[in-house]
């Protein structure tokens, strides 16, 4: 391999919330192996690195904008990973794929609104939704022989029995690493065009795809769909970049993409940097070989974690995943309630996973540091739950 995913970076000590923000709150100890939030311990590629360096050489980082050559690096890497050709009109920038839904959420639903979630989530979606009061409504994924599946029932009488407003779609989703099919999409997209709801389709992992799964985007599912549809993406996650915040929401409905601009004014503007444009626009046109890499590895780390949980932990199932980096484990055969298993895994394992709204005694695991943390992760893990 051109890029070196084993090498071990530390990353204490940088004001890294994966690193150091359980240790700075007293819960853990700095030795605790941290696998839960959704960022990656390796270096972002060399691109993205060397466009940040030239601009802090130059020295002057005034008020910025995106332009063509931003818009093109965009298009081209949307057309050539996913066969969707974006238009420029399509598109807004927000400070990250959270902000992009917060505002989504404001502009487009009043308190008190009915929002779908498929459970289990990922909890930023509840507090988001929590925190501008509107409700949650649940739609359960039903897991049958180790995969999960959409309830269509279910799905269409919350929407109709809660008068639900908005669908905040997660695909690939996190935290169970399915990749929805097309035909899955197009059954959960005419239930939405029958009853008026609008759809928040969340694909940040969309570049995290394991043959023989294919992503595909749920706007271009259907012509229908872009009445309806306000597509979330970023390059934060494919090229780990979360701490350099940027997004690019695309909305086809001209009324749609009004209701958004004019949210993100009242809030006062997007306020995207420069150093987020470069690292977008750098990552978007030179970075494809440094993911392709990174795919290979991920695929030995996936084949790793299954091998480890089937012959030393045959107690705890590992769900498949067909994308993300992120793994979903069930441990309920080990008889802890969440709160207990968190407790266990810090106390005695050492190690820090994260869990989900609506999913007890599963735990997600991310895979994306080198493979010589994850052996030490899930030895520690091994010793802690033979002992019970």
């Amino acid at each position: 391999m051109k890029y070196n995913f084993d090498e071990i970076i530390n990353r204490k000590h940088t004001k890294s919330i994966k690193y150091d923000f359980f240790s700075m709150t007293g819960k853990v100890g700095y030795n605790t192996i941290p696998l839960w939030i959704a960022d990656m311990d390796f270096r972002t590629p060399p691109c993205v690195r060397e466009a940040i360096i030239q601009r802090a050489e130059h020295g002057i980082f005034g008020y910025s904008a995106t332009d063509d050559d931003y818009f093109i690096a965009v298009q081209q890497w949307f057309l050539k990973r996913h066969n969707w050709n974006v238009q420029p009109e399509w598109m807004i920038q927000t400070r990250g794929i959270l902000n992009a839904v917060s505002v989504i959420v404001s502009a487009l639903t009043k308190p008190g609104d009915a929002i779908l979630l498929q459970y289990p989530s990922y909890h930023q979606f509840n507090s988001i939704i929590e925190n501008t009061r509107r409700k949650i409504v649940k739609n359960p994924l039903i897991l049958e022989n180790g995969t999960y599946k959409i309830d269509f029932e279910d799905f269409e009488r919350q929407i109709v029995q809660n008068d639900v407003k908005l669908f905040i779609l997660c695909n690939p989703h996190n935290p169970v690493g399915r990749v929805f099919t097309k035909e899955e999409l197009i059954q959960m997209g005419d239930i939405c065009l029958r009853y008026g709801v609008l759809v928040l389709s969340d694909e940040i992992h969309q570049d995290f795809i394991f043959a023989p799964h294919k992503h595909f985007v749920f706007v271009d599912a259907k012509p229908e769909f872009r009445d309806i549809t306000i597509t979330c993406t970023a390059p934060t996650k494919t090229f780990n970049l979360s701490g350099v915040a940027i997004s690019n929401m695309f909305i086809i409905d001209e009324d749609l993409r009004d209701d958004i601009k004019d949210e993100i004014k009242r809030r006062g503007g997007a306020g995207i940097g420069i150093l987020e444009i470069l690292a977008c626009q750098a990552a978007y046109t030179d970075g494809e070989e440094w993911l392709e890499e990174l795919l290979s590895y991920l695929l030995e780390s996936i084949a790793y974690a299954r091998k480890f949980f089937r012959e030393k932990l045959p107690e705890i199932d590992v769900i498949e995943p067909e994308g993300t980096y992120l793994l979903w484990i069930d441990c309920r055969r080990l008889g802890f309630w969440a709160k207990d298993l968190d407790s266990f895994l810090a106390d005695e394992a050492q190690v820090t996973l994260s869990g989900s709204p609506g999913a007890e005694g599963f735990l997600r695991i991310n895979l994306a540091c080198p493979r010589s943390t994850l052996e030490k992760a899930f030895s520690q893990l091994e010793r802690a739950v033979k002992k019970l």
